[in-house]
């Protein structure tokens, strides 16, 4: 499955970081990109359960395919959340149950800086996102 424009160009710029402070630096201004949620969608109901840090995540659908906004209020956790949303946005249901998360963050130079808990945070988020979807 051929990644979407916004993940091939997060590729790219993840390409370029020498280390992990470049990829951290670069991680937390994708996360600025994320579009805030209001108030009322940071409810209870849009809750990622499974996160240390609090996460939602809001979904709909057009045409079948996933449009999806996240948020959290750990720093570094937005980036990641960016980063997600870029690989999955617009997929409908089939092609998100191939997306390989780990692979994905390896591709960026990231998994090794993946603790478990924040590993398994995002693994809760992908499975709340595939349960909307």
């Amino acid at each position: 499955m051929s990644l979407p424009v916004a993940a091939s160009a997060a590729l790219a710029d993840f390409s370029h970081c020498s280390g992990w402070e470049q990829r951290a630096r670069l991680l937390m201004q994708w996360g600025e990109r994320l579009a805030p949620l209001s108030e009322a969608e940071q409810c209870e109901d849009n809750r990622v359960h499974g996160c240390e840090s609090r996460v939602w995540l809001v979904a709909d659908s057009d045409a079948g395919r996933l449009n999806l906004r996240a948020s959290s209020d750990a720093r570094l956790l937005r980036g990641l959340l960016a980063l997600l949303l870029l690989r999955v946005n617009g997929l409908t249901a089939a092609e998100l149950s191939e997306v390989d998360l780990a692979e994905w963050f390896a591709q960026l130079g990231l998994s090794r800086q993946l603790s478990p808990s924040r590993s398994n945070g995002l693994n809760a988020v992908l499975q709340r996102i595939r349960e909307l979807a």
